[in-house]
């Protein structure tokens, strides 16, 4: 295609030959260089009309203007109804987990009345009407201090139940040997004497070498030769609660040395006064002994306690079947 421009004052003429690429690029040029012009001026009319309130103008700005606040409020409201459904569920949870928290306090020895500082609750938190923003935020304040007040619960409930674990940690229910009760606790007939004398223990028969483990957890106080008691360990536990093992043939542990519930504390023999391989057991309260029985009894019954709920319980289920 050719393009002769003419100057008529000069008598000068140019000739602009366009081949198809530089065609196609000079009339695609034109074409944004028209919409560009065109967005322009539209832009600039529609400004000026919305600014001076142009009838035809002013009421096409009023249309946009309310159906994006239309949108916007549409928007927002399906968002706060998504809110309080979650708030809804998350304030039931909480409700469920207070519930917890206070029959679990009832296990742990604690009074849910005297450690309750939020008034009960329940029921749909969701009502008729659309929730508005100020009433979201007032539901979200009383769930975080419901949560706070559960988790110092739980903290207490937690403490508690940590406390019983060390204390039954620390008294003496493990069996010391394996092997039969002998001599019990109590007034007998003195093997050596032949007189009557109370024997402050229990004896249990076992060959030499049976190991003997500690009752309960705590620190080594004695481990000595006894002209009575042969080869002697004591065991603190705390709260002036001591178990006493004699007669061992070797001992594995030493004054101060700390040991745990079921650990080889030493080996039955038959040292100091004895007369056969056995373990002489002792448990001594405020230096006053104890029958050994009660501990080894109330250490089997929490032992047994689970066993006994599951039979319950498929007991139960076999019942309603």
């Amino acid at each position: 295609m050719h393009f002769i421009i003419t100057d008529a004052w000069l008598a000068k003429s140019r000739a602009i030959h366009l081949s198809g690429p530089r065609l196609l690029l000079a009339l695609t040029g034109l074409s944004l260089a028209l919409m560009l012009s065109a967005a322009l001026l539209y832009h600039w009319v529609f400004l000026k009309g919305a600014r001076e309130g142009w009838p035809v103008v002013g009421t096409l700005v009023r249309l946009i203007v309310k159906d994006e606040f239309e949108q916007r409020d549409r928007y927002l409201r399906e968002n706060l109804d998504a809110m309080a459904r979650r708030l809804g569920e998350m304030q039931a949870k909480l409700v469920q987990l207070e519930a917890l928290g206070e029959r679990v306090s009832g296990l742990a020895g604690l009074n849910p009345a005297e450690i309750k500082g939020t008034p009960g609750r329940g029921g749909v938190l969701v009502p008729g009407r659309p929730l508005s923003m100020d009433e979201l935020d007032r539901t979200l304040a009383e769930l975080d201090a419901l949560a706070e007040h559960d988790s110092d619960l739980l903290t207490v409930v937690e403490s508690r139940l940590f406390d019983q674990k060390v204390r039954r940690m620390m008294i003496p229910t493990q069996h010391p040997v394996e092997g039969p009760l002998g001599s019990a606790f109590g007034w007998r007939i003195d093997p050596f004497t032949g007189r009557s004398a109370l024997h402050t223990g229990l004896d249990f028969e076992a060959q030499s070498g049976t190991p003997i483990l500690a009752a309960s957890g705590g620190v080594v106080v004695a481990q000595e030769l006894h002209p009575a008691y042969g080869q002697m360990i004591e065991v603190d536990h705390g709260n002036g609660l001591v178990t006493r093992y004699a007669h061992a043939s070797r001992t594995w542990v030493r004054k101060g040395d700390l040991v745990r519930r079921g650990q080889k504390i030493a080996e039955v023999g038959s040292t100091g006064r004895s007369t056969g391989p056995h373990l002489h057991f002792e448990v001594l309260v405020q230096g006053v002994p104890q029958d050994p029985q009660k501990f080894l009894r109330a250490g089997a019954e929490v032992a047994a306690a689970p066993a006994a709920a599951a039979r319950g319980k498929r007991s139960t289920a076999a019942a309603r079947q």
